[in-house]
């Protein structure tokens, strides 16, 4: 219930954070390849672009933007110790794609961020030690539709808390994501 308590919070913080400023707003659903453990995750999420171009290169650009998502785990585990869990986060990816976008304009990105898990294990096999998990990402994708509005990408994502708190077993993730960038 403690841990209710800090999802809740870091909600309501993460909702009230810029939301004027959103530029997008995405779906992704995601299943564990982690052995021991059978997981389905689903997550929504709102970006804010960067605006700015850390380094060009003739029509490509190195970028980025802030991610803030909300989670939903449901752990088809046996012997499972959760049956699901529920994840906040917050993470800069670093995105290279094109500066003036084509009919369909492919990027590679990659990050590492912030999440809040209300369980701290999925089975007996499968411990993260503590609530707080790094989330690293690398992802390849495209956008495309009028002005690059849509974006449909792969991630491949890993849970863990860096050797925090053990045990550190952490899980890992095949995703795939739907933005639409207002």
């Amino acid at each position: 219930m403690k841990n209710f308590r800090y999802l809740f919070a870091a909600a309501i913080l993460i909702a009230s954070s810029g939301a004027h400023a959103i530029d997008g707003f995405s779906v992704l659903y995601g299943h564990s390849d982690s052995s021991n453990v059978s997981v389905n995750m689903g997550r929504v999420g709102v970006q804010w672009d960067w605006n700015k171009k850390l380094l060009e290169a003739g029509n490509w650009h190195l970028g980025g933007y802030w991610e803030s998502d909300f989670g939903y785990w449901s752990n088809n585990s046996n012997n499972k110790t959760h049956s699901s869990i529920i994840d906040i986060g917050f993470t800069p990816v670093f995105r290279i794609q094109q500066t003036n976008l084509s009919t369909v304009a492919p990027y590679v990105e990659a990050a590492v961020g912030l999440h809040l898990l209300s369980a701290t294990s999925l089975n007996p096999q499968r411990q993260f030690g503590s609530s707080f998990q790094f989330g690293d990402h690398v992802g390849i994708g495209m956008r495309f539709g009028d002005k690059g509005k849509y974006d449909l990408g792969y991630r491949y994502q890993h849970f863990s808390n860096g050797g925090i708190k053990g045990p550190n077993q952490g899980v890992n993730y095949n995703e795939v994501r739907l933005q639409y960038h207002f």
